[in-house]
């Protein structure tokens, strides 16, 4: 019996696909895989772990999915407009932020599911502050967006409106 009272959870089947399983009985099943060459030394598998969970992040979550698509439109965009390095420190600092809080709120939903199967409310108010914590992010993404492109696409606008 666990800690808090739930008792034992039902072990998951063999039929189950591995995304149905709850995410302990999930990462039981990846301890059973063979463990991948590992670099001699430890800083180095530390990067190999930190890949592995960057990888996790985005073959899973589709927010992270759409904000590292947003994010390589940002670059591009960059690299055509030629923006200055001190914008390009601006564009960095807003991606790396996005990406950063949704890698948290990744690793708070997980802890929430790990610890508990049952609705609780401060298992939804930690998901739900986390999520807002993406958001709030998203949106000054968003407005340093605004200050560092539209000063380089407002003549091209005005030039395409042949004022």
């Amino acid at each position: 019996m666990s800690a808090a009272g739930a008792g034992p959870r039902p072990a998951a089947s063999d039929h189950s696909a591995p995304n149905d399983l709850p995410i302990s009985a999930r990462a039981r099943d990846e301890r059973r895989l063979p463990a991948p060459a590992q670099p001699a030394s430890a800083f180095a598998r530390g990067f190999i772990f930190a890949g592995r969970g960057l990888w996790y992040a985005l073959r899973t979550q589709r927010n992270m999915r759409v904000h590292a698509t947003l994010a390589a439109i940002a670059i591009v965009l960059g690299l055509l407009l030629r923006i200055s390095a001190v914008e390009w420190a601006l564009i960095f600092f807003a991606i790396g932020g996005v990406l950063v809080m949704e890698l948290l709120n990744t690793v708070v939903e997980a802890i929430v599911d790990l610890v508990t199967q049952r609705y609780h409310p401060l298992a939804r108010t930690a998901k739900d502050v986390a999520a807002g914590a993406v958001l709030l992010n998203s949106i000054l993404a968003v407005v340093i967006a605004l200050f560092v492109y539209l000063p380089h696409l407002w003549p091209l606008v005005l030039r395409a409106l042949g004022r």
